[in-house]
């Protein structure tokens, strides 16, 4: 089908304005060097590859003292430092950027993790055509494969106190892909609690009580959080190279 000045546009969201404490690096996490840049760049990169996309967010911190190497910045992504002190914050106050400037709250975005270097176009791609007809929209995510269990109380000693049946579970990815205005419903009705319960943005979209599509994705496609993640992220994107 050939595309319409009334067609629904793509656009990427990306918040960068978290510390990434858990990772135990001199910088926030998404500035870490890997294999040769700083991780955000391989992100950015990667999304800036689909032509679906009109445009693309990165959300900093307002405080943001990052020196972005300008010859490697796609043209159609901009920087906006309106970060807040949590991820649902950030990407609430993106969203109000992205309105504000113009976007049509019938346009679809996709939040994607700085952090989750590893993405691929075609895994968006494939996110994209799931979602774009669908009402409420989706995410990619990964059947539980492996045996989940749950932990007693005893906070002296992590001990099992019984197996979760993972038939009907599945790890939430990015990106989560849903329409400018009914995220940004979501987020502002949520922030009147202070964003509680709110981990990601399917979390926001359920609690007004749909349903978003779970869209198979890729195990590579993992949040690099902890140091031993930095080492798997440089091998996988020095292989691609």
């Amino acid at each position: 089908m050939s595309s319409t000045s009334d067609d629904p546009r793509f656009h990427a969201l990306m918040p960068c304005a978290g510390t990434g404490s858990r990772a135990g690096t001199p910088v926030p996490k998404q500035y870490q060097l890997v294999a040769g840049q700083p991780m955000v760049m391989h992100t950015l990169h990667a999304l800036a590859l689909l032509p679906q996309l009109t445009s693309g967010w990165v959300i900093l911190s307002p405080g943001d003292g990052f020196e972005w190497p300008e010859v490697a910045w796609p043209a159609h992504f901009r920087r906006v430092a309106c970060g807040g002190s949590t991820r649902a914050e950030s990407v609430f106050n993106g969203l109000c950027a992205m309105l504000q400037s113009g976007v049509s709250a019938q346009d679809w975005v996709l939040v994607h993790d700085a952090a989750r270097c590893l993405i691929t176009p075609d895994a968006v791609t494939a996110l994209i055509e799931a979602c774009q007809d669908d009402l409420v929209g989706g995410l990619l995510a990964l059947p539980l494969s492996d045996t989940l269990k749950s932990q007693t109380l005893d906070d002296r000693i992590a001990r099992v106190a019984s197996t979760v049946t993972r038939e009907d579970k599945w790890l939430a990815q990015t990106p989560q892909m849903f329409r400018v205005g009914a995220l940004h419903a979501a987020l502002a009705d949520a922030a009147a609690t202070g964003f509680a319960g709110i981990t990601d943005e399917s979390s926001a979209m359920e609690r007004l009580g749909l349903s978003p599509r779970l869209v198979p994705g890729s195990v590579q496609n993992m949040k690099v959080t902890y140091p031993a993640d930095f080492a798997f992220a440089e091998v996988v994107l020095k292989g691609r190279t």
